[in-house]
């Protein structure tokens, strides 16, 4: 099974390199982060919610997506929570 995982966008730049990748940023998955590379979503700025799946984004996702797509992670018992800055309550239960 592959999943892809919604995170926010919280840094982009470009890579240095002549790599396909060029542009990369970084994550933040409900407080782990991680480099992925951009060339899929150029569109994507600081902010977005992207959907990342083997160190690359896929999409750019809406809130409302994000929230959905973490939603379904907790329902199949993948996550424990839906991240607090997505949870239509404070405390997701």
């Amino acid at each position: 099974m592959c999943l892809a995982i919604p995170g926010k966008l919280i840094e982009v730049r470009d890579s240095g390199d002549d790599t396909v990748t060029g542009r990369v940023g970084t994550v933040d998955f409900h407080g782990s982060r991680m480099e992925v590379g951009l060339a899929f979503t150029p569109e994507a700025t600081v902010g977005d919610w992207v959907l990342v799946h083997a160190g690359f984004t896929l999409s750019v996702l809406d809130e409302a997506e994000a929230r959905e797509t973490w939603q379904y992670l907790k329902e199949a018992q993948l996550v424990d929570e839906v991240p607090p800055m997505l949870s239509d309550t404070p405390a997701d239960g």
